[in-house]
């Protein structure tokens, strides 16, 4: 949106409920149409979770045209136009949403930063930059910059019906009073978030199990939860770095050590593998020797990197087990899937245990067989 305002960092989480805010507007009964109402959704996936709520709207609206990358949109509901987005263009990683009639309008523009905050889960925490508002000039700006671009990929009547809306809506004024409503809206919203970040900074990590004395770890079933629990997550949208460990221990040990002995290596173990990971990483335990690091957002030179910070301090270890050298492999790649490909990590992790590779790289995107450094 290019109104002038500053624009705003936004979370998912926020961003849904502003959309959601905006969508209702548009459902209810008023007598100030036409109706004209675009959205731009990124993925498939997440305009298939909301398609009930847009029917509704297309049944009522003038015109409805909604845009996805990745695939052409098809068997819509009646009245709701697709239009296909390119991988690579920069409407693929904008969230839109805008409802305008002659004597309303109201507007969500963000852009996708490809970053993540600490959240309950890994979708509610991706962040976006942009504004959002309930101002007829806005909404009516938004509108006709979205059908400048999206023009040549409106069929005639949709685009005729477009035009028809924005017609009318230049012909009038501005409606007296939007800025008193839009100030109490925000301040709904802003508290609203604000208490969402306060049960989030005090809750727990639904899945999680810790190490007695040792960092919190992710089981399968958390790990899972935390990447889709939302319902729905897309593939090409938010990129994922994954670094697979697997920390076999020399033979002997608990014969050597002791029951109490190997319960506190095991511990340190766990603080040597989760030392590098900021507060949005994850770390999830596959088995007593497999871990998982999902580390949102770094690419892969940053994740080899953890990978060898790893390496380092699982061998530091020695100084304080003496005699006592864990053998570490590890396998790194970076991924738009979901679901992640986890399997494709561990197999890549055997692989580097077998070959003696202490960080394999998995070709992007691919299950191909990993490389070495």
């Amino acid at each position: 949106m290019h109104s002038g305002r500053a624009p705003e960092l936004l979370t998912k989480r926020s961003l849904v409920a502003v959309s959601h805010a905006i969508e209702q507007a548009a459902l209810a009964t008023a007598e100030d149409g036409p109706l004209l109402v675009m959205a731009l959704f990124q993925r498939m996936p997440y305009l298939e979770r909301e398609l009930p709520v847009w029917a509704r709207i297309a049944a009522t609206a003038a015109v409805t045209v909604v845009g996805v990358a990745g695939q052409r949109p098809e068997a819509l509901p009646a009245g709701l136009c697709g239009v296909a987005l390119g991988d690579s263009e920069d409407l693929a990683r904008e969230w839109s949403v805008i409802a305008l009639t002659p004597r309303f309008g109201a507007a969500l523009v963000a852009y996708d930063r490809a970053e993540v905050e600490p959240a309950a889960t890994l979708e509610s925490g991706r962040l976006f930059e942009g504004r959002w508002g309930f101002r007829r000039d806005e909404a009516l700006h938004e509108a006709l910059r979205l059908r400048e671009r999206l023009a040549e990929r409106l069929p005639a009547p949709v685009r005729a019906a477009v035009d028809d809306v924005l017609l009318r809506v230049r012909d009038l004024p501005a409606t007296p009073g939007e800025t008193r409503g839009e100030a109490a809206l925000r301040l709904v919203f802003s508290r609203a978030e604000r208490a969402v970040r306060a049960r989030r900074a005090t809750g727990p990590d639904g899945g999680a199990v810790t190490a007695k004395g040792g960092p919190t770890l992710l089981d399968e079933p958390g790990m899972r939860r935390w990447t889709d629990a939302d319902g729905v997550t897309a593939s090409g949208t938010l990129p994922v770095a994954l670094v697979g460990v697997r920390v076999d221990e020399p033979p002997g040990v608990p014969e050597r050590l002791g029951r109490r002995t190997t319960g506190r290596e095991a511990q340190a173990l766990i603080r040597a593998v989760t030392a590098p990971l900021r507060p949005v990483d994850r770390a999830v335990r596959l088995t007593d020797q497999e871990y998982l690091l999902i580390l949102p957002s770094l690419t892969e030179e940053q994740a080899v990197a953890v990978a060898g910070q790893v390496h380092e301090a699982v061998a530091g270890l020695a100084q304080s087990y003496p005699f006592v050298a864990f053998a570490v492999h590890a396998a790194v790649t970076v991924t738009t899937r979901r679901p992640l490909p986890v399997a494709d990590v561990r197999h890549a992790v055997a692989w580097a245990a077998r070959e003696g590779v202490p960080v394999a790289r998995l070709a992007p995107e691919s299950a191909e067989a990993p490389t070495g450094p």
